[in-house]
């Protein structure tokens, strides 16, 4: 378990997403038992359909995401308030209202501009490593300063939830702490949605809430345990996703519903459940942590991938470029792109080049060629098959460049190189500046579905 813990995070990447996707559940869980029990819930879903139509208008402007989402989220969630309080269409209906249009336009800007690709789909779905260090960090700032104004307003939001009628005669603003409450959500949706997909971000509003009441009955009480099981639950969630290559969003929220089945029953069978429940979700939820440390390594006669081909698995048809040649680097460090996490590295290396230019990189993939048909010029790369949208496969890999000759079409290779940057056409590319290539006959896994 300790060995799967330090592998895992050994992945700098990694690390912050976990960071963020840690903060974005705390505050979800924290404004989810204030929404909950307004019996306005859903706003989740509203406002993250609303995220998605913006966050394809400013994919199509070539607009940083968050800049533009943000400020029409937040608006978005200010006129919800205003519509379900003045007007005759109330809650559920405004968000349905709100959320179906932002979503149809959404859908129509990107079919006009990108078309429906991958990252699309980590839009509709989550993906928790497709955030640049830009991101990370105005992230971290929105969910530090979502925390801190729940904290100050604590109790103002508390008198607004249970009675607001009685709050507003003794004269709280009500309208004023309505809007905070709306404004923090709003945020904390768009960060969650880079990280749980459109479709899965009520989820971290909802689940914890709903499981703390099954067995705690004061408004502070489920607050604070609505944030344990939060924590917990995501990071669970992603230590599961990332051992059994299973999508990051949906992985922490079948982890939130068995915490909430957990709750149920305890509440069923337990006259004073509140004591110690906190403990055994503890205990439940880090089983998956036992059977990962349980697990043992492959038996003798199963095939296993190795990490370092041999010198016996260089084809004959590449003999004369298996030396070894000195590395440019300062440092003598080579970055090497795992089998297990190959997509999401590989989209680290994109996201945050600036980390990588200059460094060398290894890694095995499928040699396969390209030749523009406008120009006639034949680009070389290295790739994997991994998961694509709407049914179809997409790849990731890099361009390479070898003085050398060339392999064969479709074989495995191991590729050493210099990453470098160059313009074409006015548009930047990445590509490898070859040191070693190798023609390996064990072939690695070709598809992979993290």
């Amino acid at each position: 378990m300790i060995s799967t813990l330090i592998e895992m995070f050994s992945y700098t990447f990694l690390l912050r997403a976990v960071v963020v996707g840690l903060l974005v559940s705390l505050c979800a869980a924290l404004l989810g038992v204030n929404l909950v029990l307004k019996r306005y819930s859903m706003i989740g879903d509203g406002l993250s359909h609303v995220g998605f139509g913006t966050l394809a208008i400013a994919t199509a402007m070539n607009a940083a995401p968050l800049a533009v989402s943000i400020p029409a989220v937040v608006l978005t969630a200010f006129l919800l308030l205003r519509i379900s309080e003045n007007s005759r269409i109330k809650g559920d209906a405004a968000i349905a209202l709100i959320s179906t249009s932002s979503l149809a336009v959404g859908v129509i800007v990107i079919s006009l501009t990108t078309g429906m690709n991958t990252d699309v789909c980590n839009y509709m779905f989550g993906s928790i490593l497709a955030m640049n260090k830009n991101d990370v960090t105005l992230s971290v700032i929105l969910a530090v300063l979502v925390l801190t104004l729940f904290v100050l307003f604590y109790n103002k939001m508390f008198a607004v939830t249970f009675d607001e009628n009685f709050s507003r005669a003794i004269g709280v603003q009500t309208w004023l702490y309505n809007m905070l409450i709306a404004f923090l959500t709003a945020i904390t949706i768009v960060l969650g949605m880079r990280m749980m997909g459109a479709l899965l971000i009520s989820s971290l509003i909802i689940f914890p809430a709903l499981t703390s009441m099954r067995l705690c009955k004061r408004f502070k009480s489920v607050t604070l345990c609505s944030a344990v099981v939060s924590v917990l639950c995501f990071f669970v969630g992603v230590v599961i996703s990332y051992v059994y290559a299973t999508p990051t969003g949906a992985s922490v929220v079948l982890v939130n519903i068995g915490a909430f089945l957990l709750f149920w029953v305890v509440s069923l069978v337990s006259v004073k459940p509140a004591k110690g429940a906190l403990g055994l979700l503890i205990l439940v939820l880090f089983v998956p942590f036992l059977l990962i440390g349980c697990q043992g390594k492959p038996q003798p006669g199963q095939q296993a991938q190795a990490d370092t081909p041999s010198s016996e698995a260089v084809s004959p048809l590449n003999e004369k470029t298996s030396t070894t040649f000195a590395f440019s680097q300062t440092d003598g460090e080579i970055i090497e792109v795992r089998e297990k996490m190959f997509i999401s590295q590989m989209n680290d290396i994109y996201l945050n080049k600036e980390d990588y230019l200059g460094k060398t990189i290894k890694y095995e993939g499928i040699f396969t060629g390209y030749e523009a048909p406008e120009t006639g010029n034949i680009y070389y790369s290295v790739i994997r098959y991994g998961p694509g949208c709407c049914g179809t496969d997409g790849n990731s890999g890099m361009e390479v460049i070898w003085e050398k000759e060339y392999p064969a079409e479709d074989d495995w290779v191991e590729v050493t190189g210099t990453l470098e940057e160059y313009d074409e056409d006015g548009a930047g590319y990445l590509r490898l500046i070859l040191t070693d290539l190798k023609v390996l006959e064990t072939r690695g896994q070709e598809y992979l579905t993290q």
